[in-house]
């Protein structure tokens, strides 16, 4: 029992608690604002729940479009738990489960009607600009979760039994499974939305690969200077970051210099820069983006 409850008293934990807490509300009040009144079935679990509460509906029943989206998760996570091993972990079954009460968090502080709005009425006054602000605000939360390694549940948890059963490719899976999502709109949209419906799964992932490119964007910085004990000392002393330091030839003159290379934050790629240049340091520097950090970068100092 210890074990279990050690990671309460760190700071990661309520760091990471707040983080996904903040990246599911900014993705439950996308869903509740400009997927639920456009009726915008997009290939995620928000917008099978949609179908499933318009099909109720139709049969008399009225059910709110947050709890469907909870039971379907909690459905899926007992699947995973039983198909796919234990691969979901606590921040899988937290983000999961809490979409559909934040969706109800934002109906009970601002709902429709308080915006001048009626459900089934479109947020923007135009589907495609609906579908636009989903997109962008959906995510963002995505990015933000992705960045601890967590995710918005549902969809993801789909895709990894398609991946396992099927064996397609990740990637592959998700598009399939939204892709699927995105079919059932049949039921309940004109074709028009359905096609609108699966250019959003499309845009969704292209912007979600922007927006987590950007949150974990770094610069490579290679400098080649006569002055390297200097810039070295700069780095590693003011910056706290390492670096590598390379024997090379001039293959123009000749000469033998040191390269230093080393990853930074667009902060401190600034402040090198100002260094070098408040300290009239002779150098030739190329600087490249680098997306993707694995192993010993440190986040603080």
């Amino acid at each position: 029992m210890a074990d279990i409850l050690k990671p309460l008293g760190t700071f990661k934990f309520w760091k990471e608690l707040v983080t996904m807490t903040l990246g599911m509300l900014i993705g439950a009040a996308a869903v509740y604002y400009f997927l639920i009144p456009s009726k915008l079935i997009i290939g995620s679990i928000s917008g099978l729940s949609i179908v499933i509460s318009e099909l109720l509906l139709k049969i008399g029943l009225t059910v709110k479009v947050s709890w469907i989206v909870t039971a379907i998760n909690a459905i899926l996570l007992v699947m995973a738990w039983f198909l796919i091993g234990h691969e979901f972990g606590a921040k899988t079954v937290y983000t999961a489960l809490i979409l559909g009460p934040l969706m109800d968090f934002w109906e009970a502080v601002l709902p429709y009607d308080k915006l001048g709005l009626v459900p089934g009425e479109s947020f923007m006054g135009d589907p495609w600009l609906d579908l636009l602000c989903f997109i962008l605000m959906l995510s963002i939360s995505q990015a933000i979760l992705f960045r601890i390694n967590a995710s918005t549940g549902g969809l993801d948890i789909l895709a990894k039994m398609v991946n396992k059963y099927f064996h397609f490719d990740i990637g592959m899976s998700v598009t399939i499974a939204g892709a699927i999502i995105c079919c059932t709109a049949f039921a309940i949209n004109p074709f028009r939305l359905v096609i609108l419906g699966l250019i959003g799964t499309w845009l969704n992932g292209i912007t979600v690969d922007y927006f987590t490119a950007s949150l974990n964007r770094r610069k490579r910085v290679c400098i080649v200077t006569g002055e390297w004990d200097k810039v070295r000392e700069y780095i590693v002393v003011k910056l706290k970051r390492g670096c590598s330091i390379y024997d090379m030839e001039g293959g123009y003159s000749g000469e033998k210099h040191r390269e230093i290379q080393t990853l930074l934050t667009q902060d401190e790629f600034a402040d090198l820069m100002n260094y070098i240049k408040t300290n009239n340091i002779n150098s030739f520097t190329t600087a490249g983006n680098v997306s993707e950090i694995y192993g010993m970068w440190r986040e603080r100092h």
